[in-house]
């Protein structure tokens, strides 16, 4: 079932969907060389980034798509620009710093709390030399400074233990707030995905949210918050109290679209604030070429 969903996945992907039978065969070639082949490979990415990557890794996707959540990752392509700063809440293996801070230019911070994804994060740093380029975090992030418990068998899902939660392999882990660790920073655009935790994040993130460099946040809203009893309405109220409004973005075209809420066909919700400003920046950006396709 696994094969046949991300069969789909690539043959509906913005990238893919004009040439379906040549992105399954894709697909298959790639799946079946790193099957026979193990280990750990490095692949040229985007601009010259690279990513080192194992099967059954969720980075991967990037690999045999090009870039694997499309509308939120070719949006950092083009709005970003060298020395803006780049904030990953929940990096995992670094897909998205590495395409801010290696593709684009951009300055970073990648916090990750469980220490065996934080060394793969540590690795695909190293990998496109931005050691003194990107800040790496091994802590969690929530909306007071303490520790809490993460799951670790998870792959990319491991998140904070919820009560009642099974315990087996969790461990404690240091959490902080995102304003402490950006006291003195002036970020640009946040990406936080840290699987329904994102409302105890954004509560400690009141200042980040007030500076005025922060003009995109990628959030997280898939119905994960629901497992510690946060709703979603909250996250959106609080997010619009500071400004920002909610949109997804036409790569292709270089569209942004409102919305009326959270995106109903997407994990993510990317929330603006001074849309004007940021429309011009996505048309002054220059064009990018990912596996033939140049937008």
């Amino acid at each position: 079932m696994r094969i046949v969903n991300q069969l789909w996945f690539v043959s509906t992907h913005p990238l893919k969907r004009d040439d379906k039978l040549r992105a399954v065969l894709g697909y298959l070639r790639w799946l079946v060389g790193i099957r026979l082949l193990g280990g750990e490979h490095v692949y040229e990415w985007v601009n010259g980034s690279r990513l080192l990557v194992r099967q059954g890794e969720a980075i991967s996707a990037n690999v045999y798509t090009g870039i694997e959540e499309f509308a939120d990752m070719g949006y950092l392509l083009h709005v970003l620009r060298k020395d803006d700063l780049f904030v990953d809440v929940g990096a995992n293996a670094g897909a998205y710093t590495v395409l801010a801070c290696a593709a684009v230019g951009a300055r970073g911070h990648a916090f990750e709390p469980v220490p065996a994804t934080y060394q793969r994060l540590l690795q695909n740093l190293h990998l496109n030399h931005l050691e003194g380029w990107v800040v790496g975090h091994n802590i969690g992030l929530g909306s007071a400074p303490g520790r809490a418990a993460f799951t670790t068998a998870q792959g990319s899902t491991n998140h904070v233990l919820a009560v009642g939660e099974p315990s087996a392999l969790a461990i404690e882990v240091e959490m902080s707030t995102l304003d402490h660790a950006l006291a003195e920073e002036a970020p640009s655009v946040l990406k936080i995905d840290v699987e329904g935790y994102e409302t105890p994040v954004l509560q400690g993130a009141g200042e980040t949210l007030k500076k005025k460099s922060l003009h995109s946040v990628i959030l997280e809203l898939d119905g994960s918050g629901s497992r510690y009893g946060y709703r979603e309405d909250s996250a959106l109220a609080l997010m619009q109290d500071h400004g920002f409004r909610p949109y997804t973005y036409e790569p292709l075209t270089r569209t942004l679209i409102p919305l009326h809420g959270k995106h109903s066909r997407s994990r993510n919700t990317l929330f603006i604030r001074g849309v004007g400003e940021v429309a011009e920046r996505l048309r002054a950006a220059p064009p990018v070429t990912i596996q033939g396709r140049r937008f």
